[in-house]
């Protein structure tokens, strides 16, 4: 029997990821939920963002589903964001963001990309201090988190060519041309890692170009790899093609465990009203269902979620009326 770990945390994880968790049980596979607690809420009551026991309910279980935390924006004592701890704690390396077009109006069609994003390193290397009114921050990237995060995107690639029976194109998107030490290695680790690769085609472009053509003619990536910081904003933007954060997936992938979580934050502003999207949470549950070897299961999920978008049950985010309760009981429904 798998063991999934829910994590709530703040705000609107509190309604998404138990209507995520309600979609994974009616599947009749047998899962076991164990809920453990996260979040700023958390922090303020005991002094923990993320207690150790939490840790260790993720590490026994291997996956977890995790919502959403309200990170302060400004140093507070003791404050360690979860969702950052998660990913130092267990080295999940690698960032998946699937960018698939959704059968409503307010998707661009035709779309069906992964952005592989490199998950520990970077500017989020937590390497920051202030030298008096100057404030510093390190830009940490190696040689083995560059190398392995491509042979990610490399091995994502070779499945995508299977699956579709054509090649799939990885693109490395850098800023090698300015940050010739730091991007200038990871590119490198990139190039050496694609000659084991040589049924998959290589690109390589600058990011900020690569920003432009997410938009121009996002068709023209299949799996693009790039750095921390670079691949937190594009998927950003990315996901405002198939109709924003309500609706994007991810996965945090490390050797030997795996957190799936929504892209957005915890929407203080609608918490609680019964009105966030779940489809992003929902869509990040067939993300862990792909993880654990469960791929028709995950497939009967991405079924049901564009049938309820098909039959215009839609979230106030994606131009509906709907309830988060009302989406999720329409795609339990058409499961």
């Amino acid at each position: 029997m798998t063991k999934i770990c829910l994590i709530n945390g703040d705000g609107v994880g509190r309604e998404v990821i138990p209507a995520a968790a309600e979609v994974l049980a009616a599947l009749g596979l047998g899962l076991e939920f164990v809920e453990a607690p996260a979040g700023f809420e958390h922090f303020q009551q005991s002094g923990d963002a993320i207690p150790d026991a939490t840790l260790t309910v993720v590490a026994e279980c291997g996956v977890a589903l995790f919502g959403a935390t309200s990170s302060p924006s400004t140093m507070v004592d003791g404050y360690r964001s979860p969702i950052l701890t998660m990913r130092q704690a267990f080295d999940l390396y690698a960032n998946l963001r699937p960018i698939q077009s959704l059968p409503g109006k307010f998707s661009r069609p035709n779309l069906d990309l992964l952005i592989v994003r490199e998950n520990t390193e970077g500017l989020y290397a937590g390497c920051e201090r202030l030298d008096g009114d100057t404030a510093i921050a390190e830009r940490v990237i190696t040689r083995r988190g560059s190398t392995r995060i491509a042979r990610m995107a490399f091995e994502q690639a070779w499945k995508r060519s299977v699956i579709n029976g054509r090649p799939s194109v990885v693109t490395v998107g850098h800023k090698a041309n300015v940050l010739k030490i730091t991007d200038g290695l990871f590119r490198e680790c990139a190039l050496n890692v694609a000659n084991d690769y040589p049924d998959i085609p290589l690109r390589e472009i600058l990011v900020d170009a690569l920003a432009m053509r997410l938009v121009r003619d996002p068709e023209h990536f299949d799996v693009i790899v790039t750095t921390n910081l670079f691949g937190d904003i594009l998927s950003d933007e990315a996901s405002a093609l198939i109709g924003g954060l309500g609706v994007a997936p991810s996965a945090n992938i490390g050797e030997k465990v795996a957190v799936f979580e929504p892209v957005h934050g915890s929407a203080p502003d609608i918490a609680g009203q019964g009105v966030a999207n779940p489809i992003g949470a929902i869509l990040s549950a067939a993300l862990l269902l792909d993880h654990i070897g469960q791929g028709a299961a995950a497939q009967r999920v991405r079924r049901a979620v564009n049938a309820t978008i098909e039959q215009g049950i839609l979230p106030r985010d994606l131009g509906g009326t709907a309830t988060t309760h009302e989406v999720a009981q329409h795609i339990l429904e058409n499961l």
